[in-house]
């Protein structure tokens, strides 16, 4: 009998090139995922690019962190995040970098160079584009006038847990919207709103300890957390919202005096396995 051929038993090489990440902030419905995934396509047949996928930085599933994971071993030898949002904030770079610099501390090896790509309004494309989108506003069809508003009642929510993810200065440049938008995804998997005592949460503006950056605050208890991550999140939503029990390891008590941010616990073998 004949031996196989060797190059049938060779491992299939991995894709070389470039993968490009396009990142936008949220999406809550079917239709923008899939005009999100279309404009992957597109930008995977560009030339000199091996792979192309979409992701959100806030709410909307995959995640950045999630998709720069799951591109992290592929074998290309670089990655291009390029965010689709207008305008972009002036942080966002900032709070861009100190995230992906966290992740590959948590996740060591196996990078390669990662690049942001710059933003929309500062392409020289962008100024023909935005022509041909005022040009081509005539062409449709024109909004009628609004009929007389009728009145909607609306429900008060019985939920009795409340999460505030502040969005001062200070944790806006700390990654605010990271954790923001892994707590959105949590909360939609897990079914926090009708899972035990139900938990809301909201954005808020500065909610006080700016050095303990990224902060979050739990209702009805007041608990503030500082030095927040994902796995932080992760932590809350389990023991906290769903179990009852403070996080102390990256809880703040309301002393009335300064506080300084804790260095983080190497985690226990139970938490690694949850």
């Amino acid at each position: 009998m004949q031996e196989p051929s060797s190059r049938h038993s060779e491992a299939p090489a991995k894709p070389a090139g470039k993968a490009v990440v396009l990142l936008t902030k949220s999406a809550f419905a079917a239709a923008p995922h899939a005009e999100m995934r279309r404009l992957a396509a597109i930008a995977s047949m560009l030339p000199g690019v091996a792979e192309a996928v979409s992701c959100y930085c806030e709410q909307g599933q995959p995640s950045l962190r999630d998709a720069l994971l799951s591109l992290r071993d592929s074998g290309h030898g670089t990655i291009v995040i390029v965010p689709l949002m207008l305008p972009m904030e002036p942080s966002f770079r900032n709070w861009m970098t100190r995230s992906l610099k966290r992740w590959q501390r948590e996740f060591p090896g196996g990078w390669p160079p990662i690049h942001i790509s710059r933003d929309i309004a500062q392409s020289l494309h962008f100024e023909p584009l935005l022509a041909a989108l005022v040009g081509g506003a005539s062409a449709e069809m024109p909004i009628p006038p609004a009929d007389r508003e009728a009145t909607e009642g609306s429900l008060v929510p019985s939920q009795k847990r409340r999460v505030l993810v502040c969005e001062g200065g200070a944790c806006n440049a700390a990654g605010a919207d990271v954790i923001w938008g892994h707590l959105r995804n949590r909360q939609q998997e897990r079914k926090l709103r009708i899972t035990g005592d139900g938990t809301m949460t909201a954005k808020s503006t500065c909610l006080g300890p700016c050095s303990l950056a990224p902060v979050l605050q739990v209702f009805p208890e007041g608990t503030y957390y500082g030095g927040v991550s994902e796995a932080v999140i992760d932590r809350i939503v389990e023991q906290h919202l769903l179990g009852g029990k403070v996080v102390s390891d990256f809880a703040y008590a309301p002393t009335g005096r300064k506080q300084r941010l804790r260095s983080a616990p190497p985690p226990s073998l139970e938490q690694s396995e949850t």
